[in-house]
């Protein structure tokens, strides 16, 4: 179970995380329309998901049983605001279609990395201590 101060904390870091990607998205927008920054972008999700979770975990001072919970709620919280921002506030993004369509892409595999990463962590964790107890 989250505290009410964790909550706070990962609903701002989700906040955060949303603002500064959608900041890259509107001011790079060639880097998702050349095949090799786009390449890039996805290749290394799972460092940046690593890096992710840390943060939540961080920010949140979660304890490993609360991490999930926490990396769930900053990701719920970015894809409600990119949902919000790509209905109604598109622009937010910028103007050119195919770099909001392969940006939005990018968000959606982004998310998707960083859930399983703290997937595997948390599997990863139960193991050790698993294996510890031994």
């Amino acid at each position: 179970m989250l505290g009410r101060t964790q909550i706070g904390r990962l609903v701002a870091l989700g906040a955060v995380l949303w603002f500064l990607v959608a900041l890259y998205i509107r001011f790079r927008p060639g880097a998702f329309q050349e095949p090799v920054s786009t390449a890039i972008l996805f290749v290394t999700a799972p460092i940046t998901g690593w890096l992710s979770v840390l943060l939540c975990r961080s920010v949140g001072r979660l304890s490993a049983n609360q991490l999930l919970s926490g990396v769930a709620l900053v990701g719920a919280v970015a894809m409600m605001l990119d949902g919000v921002a790509l209905r109604w506030f598109s622009g937010i993004y910028g103007f050119d279609e195919r770099a909001l369509h392969l940006g939005a892409a990018w968000l959606l595999w982004g998310y998707g990395v960083a859930f399983a990463v703290v997937l595997v962590w948390q599997g990863w964790s139960r193991r050790q201590s698993a294996q510890s107890r031994f």
